[in-house]
């Protein structure tokens, strides 16, 4: 390995911690459970997090992807018993009796047209949050790096929706409910292109490829879109991010209504009386 690889390995590592020391991401005796997906960015919080001396364990749910699913949790898993960490693995099936694509097929059928990572979004938190509890997990870390925030963020203003944005930021949420476990994220601060360098570097056992449901998807547009901003400008995605968390304290202070409850039907927070977990799942029996 070159010097300016092992540099730039140690820099990246430092700035990880960085990000959990200043805005207080993990205590010490933190259970921390990471949301693992078989790719780079979950992977390496995972090991970053192991290294820096944090007690980590991973969750990965099989999403019933076929062969994608499969490749990740079969590297996850090789990954795991390499480093020394408990995974766990939950089916998608168990859960909710059928895969995400399956989800999106009926309610097409029924004329209701969400997509992919919509649904998907909705069912892991679910996921991740019911089993987390069970766990005794502190928090939640999830992969999302500095590319994820911006594209969010930037999503949030072209949908007119600046207000969501008040959720975001290295440690999510506005409201404390005492089922609710507190989402983190590590690599906030180190780009996409970083965290694969890192990855690479590490020869960790990762599938690369973007989720085969999200080629669609806004998001992936609003990602190219970025990123052919960020050659033609680059530092576009930091400034976004850095401009962005100027106005978040402002931004959380004119979000200051609204109470976390229980959803009426599965007692899971909500922010509503019936969770988004359990309207979706109306919409599939209706």
């Amino acid at each position: 390995m070159k010097s300016s690889d092992g540099k730039f390995l140690k820099e990246f590592e430092e700035k990880v911690y960085s990000t959990i020391k200043k805005h207080k991401l993990i205590n010490p005796d933190d259970n921390v459970l990471v949301a693992v997906s078989g790719g780079k960015d979950s992977t390496t919080t995972l090991f970053v997090l192991k290294k820096l001396g944090f007690n980590v364990s991973g969750m990965i749910i099989d999403q019933l992807l076929g062969a994608y699913s499969k490749k990740n949790i079969g590297n996850i898993k090789s990954f795991c018993a390499g480093e020394e960490i408990e995974l766990h693995v939950v089916q998608m099936r168990d859960e909710f009796g059928c895969s995400v694509c399956h989800m999106q097929s009926v309610l097409a059928d029924k004329g209701v047209h969400i997509n992919a990572c919509t649904i998907c979004g909705v069912v892991r938190r679910n996921i991740l949050n019911k089993k987390g509890r069970k766990l005794k997990a502190s928090c939640i870390a999830t992969g999302h790096n500095l590319d994820d925030e911006a594209q969010t963020v930037f999503m949030n203003f072209i949908q007119g929706n600046v207000m969501q944005s008040a959720r975001l930021g290295p440690k999510t949420g506005l409201l404390s409910h005492k089922k609710f476990i507190p989402r983190i994220k590590p690599l906030y601060f180190c780009t996409e292109a970083e965290t694969e360098r890192y990855s690479r570097l590490n020869e960790f056992p990762v599938v690369y490829d973007p989720c085969p449901c999200s080629l669609d998807s806004f998001r992936s547009e609003v990602k190219g879109m970025l990123n052919r901003l960020e050659v033609e400008k680059p530092g576009t995605k930091k400034n976004i991010i850095y401009g962005f968390l100027k106005v978040l304290p402002e931004l959380k202070k004119q979000v200051t209504s609204g109470v976390i409850c229980e959803c009426d039907l599965c007692g899971e927070p909500s922010s509503k009386k019936i969770c988004k977990t359990c309207e979706l799942l109306s919409q599939l029996s209706s």
